[in-house]
């Protein structure tokens, strides 16, 4: 397979995943309600870490090669206070896609990452798409069940939704691939921004018990806890 084809395939199936936990949530029905509700929160805290998981492993590391600490940590908490303004209007607005953004917040860079890394024939390839997609098929199971809890949308459009989104996979690993390969400071900037977003995140929506209702000031801090530490581990690496 040439390294242009198997940079597509690898983004579609890490994308697929997506509509794959949508289809899980969708027929998952489990008796009593109190054990699908410990399995519904199970799966939600396992989302959360693999979302951790893509800013410790994934995201940060390719990042912040390409950059002075101050510099990455100020990226960083860009992304952090942009997805918090993405929130706050998202809440004035009433709209549940706050599982659905983080989803598509890390799948894009993680992408775009993984499109790069088949064309400077990275070994991490493979390692980086079984990796999106355990992270995708949980946050596939948390944003098709959030979406499906306001009863705006059918289970078709959702799931319809959630096939043209995986196709962003493909979309972004053959730009990276073809336009952005050598340019690997704007792929750095992209997963370093996307990081403090993808911890924003996990803090407001997914570590509930670490924030106060209609407060966006809490998970901010832990982006600048977060910055903070980042700092300190490329000034001693």
């Amino acid at each position: 397979m040439v390294p242009l084809q198997q940079a597509f395939f690898l983004t579609f199936f890490a994308g697929i995943a997506m509509p794959a936990g949508a289809i899980i949530a969708h027929f998952l029905h489990i008796k009593p309600v109190w054990l699908e509700r410990e399995i519904l929160h199970g799966i939600t805290a396992f989302g959360g870490g693999a979302l951790m998981s893509a800013v410790a492993l994934v995201l940060v590391p390719e990042g912040i090669s390409s950059f002075h600490p101050i510099q990455a940590a100020a990226i960083f908490v860009l992304g952090g206070i942009s997805f918090m303004l993405l929130d706050y209007s998202l809440s004035k607005s009433g709209s549940s896609m706050s599982q659905l953004i983080a989803m598509l917040s890390d799948f894009i860079p993680e992408s775009l990452a993984l499109g790069a890394s088949v064309a400077m024939g990275s070994r991490d390839a493979f390692l980086i798409t079984l990796l999106i997609i355990m992270q995708n098929i949980p946050e596939g199971f948390n944003a098709f069940r959030e979406l499906r809890h306001t009863r705006a949308y059918s289970v078709k459009t959702v799931l319809i939704l959630f096939f043209l989104l995986a196709l962003t996979g493909p979309i972004s690993g053959m730009i990276a691939y073809i336009w952005l390969s050598e340019w690997h400071n704007i792929i750095s900037a992209i997963m370093l921004f996307s990081a403090g977003g993808i911890l924003y995140i996990v803090f407001q929506d997914i570590a509930p018990q670490a924030v106060l209702e209609k407060h966006w000031g809490p998970p901010l801090g832990a982006v600048l806890g977060f910055s903070l530490g980042l700092i300190g581990y490329m000034s001693i690496s």
